[in-house]
C-alpha cells in the first residue's frame, strides 16, 4: 500500500496559512475547449495516473505518515473548473487570476489536485491552469501528471488496452497505529544513523555550513570515506534582499517566453550549457531588479536548486528531490564574467552531486518521528524564515518535449511552471520549462515582497540580450 514518505509528509506539515505547497502549471492553448471534453479525456486517463484518484487517510493521533487511499469515485465536477476573464482579456489579466488560485490550500479531504479552465483569453487562446500538492509529486513527477494528459496529435490517442494498476488498501486503524508505535521505537536509532551519515554532507547543509569548521570536518569524513575527490562547497551565507523573510498570503505570478534557439547559440558561443545560460540570464535580471530596489548585494546571492534523485526513465509517486546551494552572481557587473561565474560554481555542485548525491533532506526527514514532525516543522520555518534565511530564492530549469502537444485537440501554445515559495526559500521562485523551441519561464513571488513580478520577467529578457550582444559574431 503507498505510505507517505518522511519528505512527502514534510511538505503537508510546513503548510500554514502563508506558506502553501502546491505546484502548479499554466498551459495556453490555442482553441476552444470546454469543460465537458475535458472531463471526457479525464475519466478515460485517470485510471492511469494514480496521483490524481488518491486521497490522504490519516493515522489515528498521528503517529505515522499518512497513507495514500485510492478514490474511485472522483467527483470531476468539483476538480475541473471554469473561470471567464473579464475584457480584454491580457496576459496580466490570467497572471493575477493565476496569483490568486495559487495562493488558495487544497482540501485535504480529496484527491490534492484541481484543474481551471480559463476562458476569455485574448487572440483565440484559453488557460489551463493545473495544481497539485508538493506532496503528491516532485518537479519531474508533476510534469509527468500533465505529460499523461496530453496527446502528440490533435486526435485523442485511444486508452491504454491493458488494464490499470490499482493500490492495495492501507491498513486498518489499528494496523496503522502497531506500525506507527514500531516506527517510533526506531527513530533514535534512526537518528543516530543520520548524525553519522550527515558528517561528510556537513557543508551541504544550509545554515549549518556556515559553522567554522564545518567544511573542513566534512571533507575529512569524505577522504575517511573514500569519496575526498568531491569537490569543496563554499559556504555561502544568504545576503538580505527585498525578498528575504516571512511571506504574507499573497502571491503574485508573470510570465515570459524566451527563445530557446537563442539561448542555444549563447551555450555554443561561450562553451556552456543551456542551465548556465539561463542561471545567468536570471542572475542579470536579478541584478537589474535589486539595483532598482534597495541596491546590488556586495556577495553572491544563495540559489536554491533542485536536483532530481530519479534514475533515467524511473518513474513513481511522492518526491525524489534533492536540493543544493548555488552563488549566483549578481554582484559581477560584466555579463560574460557573470555567465563564467555562473557556469564554474553549478559545474562545482554537478560534480559534487554526481559524486556524492545530496541527500541529507530526506534522511534528516526519515530521522524525525511523525508524530513531531508537523510542530517541528513549522517551528523550523517560523525560525529560520525570521532570523537567517538559508537561501534567498529557487531557480528551478526542466527539459521538455520539443515538439508540439495537444489537448482535446487544443494546441499547447506555452506552459509555464507556478512553484512555491516558503519562508525558508525566499519570496521569489524561477522555473523554466523548455517547451517546442521556447523557454517558457514563471516567476512565483510574495505580493508584498516583489509587487509587480512583471518587470522581472522584461530584465530576464534584457539579460538574455545583453549575453548575446556581449558575443560579435552572435547572429542578431
Amino acid at each position: 500500500m503507498p505510505q507517505l514518505t518522511a519528505l512527502d509528509a514534510q511538505f503537508l506539515h510546513f503548510e500554514t496559512a502563508t506558506n502553501i505547497a502546491n505546484i502548479a502549471g499554466l498551459a495556453v492553448l490555442e482553441g476552444d475547449l470546454n469543460r465537458t471534453d475535458l472531463q471526457g479525456l479525464l475519466e478515460r486517463k485517470l485510471p492511469y495516473v494514480p496521483a490524481l484518484r488518491r486521497r490522504l487517510a490519516t493515522v489515528p493521533l498521528g503517529l505515522d505518515h499518512p497513507y495514500w487511499v485510492q478514490e474511485d469515485d472522483l467527483d470531476l465536477d468539483y476538480h475541473v473548473r471554469e473561470i471567464g476573464l473579464p475584457p480584454p482579456g491580457d496576459d496580466r489579466q490570467l497572471a493575477d487570476q493565476v496569483s490568486r488560485l495559487h495562493a488558495r490550500r487544497l482540501d485535504r479531504g480529496r484527491p490534492l489536485w484541481e484543474i481551471y479552465l480559463i476562458h476569455g483569453l485574448s487572440g483565440g487562446r484559453m488557460g489551463l491552469y493545473t495544481k497539485i500538492h508538493h506532496a503528491a509529486v516532485d518537479g519531474i513527477g508533476g510534469a509527468d501528471v500533465l505529460a499523461a494528459l496530453l496527446d502528440l496529435t490533435p486526435e485523442p490517442a485511444p486508452p491504454p488496452t491493458y488494464p490499470p494498476e490499482r493500490d492495495e488498501p492501507p491498513p486498518g486503524p489499528l494496523a496503522m497505529v502497531a506500525r506507527g508505535l514500531t516506527r517510533l521505537a526506531g527513530n533514535p536509532a534512526a537518528a543516530v544513523r543520520f548524525a553519522a551519515d550527515a558528517v561528510p554532507h556537513l557543508d551541504e547543509i544550509p545554515v549549518v555550513s556556515w559553522i567554522p569548521g564545518a567544511a573542513a570536518v566534512s571533507g575529512f569524513a569524505r577522504r575517511l570515506a573514500g569519496s575526498g575527490g568531491a569537490p569543496e562547497l563554499p559556504a555561502l551565507p544568504a545576503p538580505r534582499t527585498p525578498f528575504s523573510g516571512p511571506l504574507s498570503g499573497h502571491r503574485r505570478f508573470a510570465f515570459a517566453s524566451l527563445p530557446l534557439e537563442e539561448i542555444k547559440q549563447v551555450r555554443k558561443a561561450f562553451g556552456v550549457t543551456v542551465n548556465d545560460v539561463v542561471m545567468a540570464v536570471c542572475a542579470g535580471g536579478l541584478r537589474t531588479w535589486l539595483a532598482a530596489h534597495g541596491g546590488v548585494p556586495r556577495t553572491p546571492l544563495v540559489a536554491g536548486v533542485p536536483f532530481s534523485l530519479r534514475a533515467a526513465g524511473e518513474e513513481g509517486p511522492g518526491n525524489q528531490v534533492a536540493i543544493m546551494t548555488a552563488p549566483l552572481a549578481v554582484h559581477v557587473a560584466d555579463p560574460v564574467a557573470r555567465l563564467h561565474h555562473v557556469r564554474h560554481a553549478m559545474h562545482r555542485i554537478k560534480d559534487r552531486f554526481s559524486l556524492a548525491p545530496a541527500r541529507w533532506l530526506r534522511e534528516f526527514s526519515e530521522s524525525m518521528p511523525a508524530a513531531l514532525m508537523g510542530l517541528a516543522s513549522r517551528s523550523a520555518f517560523a525560525l529560520v524564515g525570521q532570523a537567517a534565511p538559508p537561501i534567498n530564492l529557487i531557480i528551478s530549469n526542466v527539459p521538455g518535449p520539443q515538439f508540439p502537444l495537444y489537448v482535446c485537440g487544443a494546441r499547447l501554445l506555452c506552459h509555464y511552471p507556478v512553484s512555491v515559495i516558503t519562508d525558508v526559500s525566499g519570496g521569489l521562485n524561477i522555473t523554466a520549462f523548455s517547451y517546442d523551441g521556447s523557454l517558457d519561464i514563471g516567476l512565483v513571488t510574495d505580493r508584498q515582497m516583489v509587487p509587480d513580478a512583471w518587470e522581472l520577467t522584461e530584465h530576464l529578457r534584457d539579460a538574455l540580450n545583453e549575453l548575446r550582444n556581449a558575443e560579435g559574431d552572435l547572429p542578431q
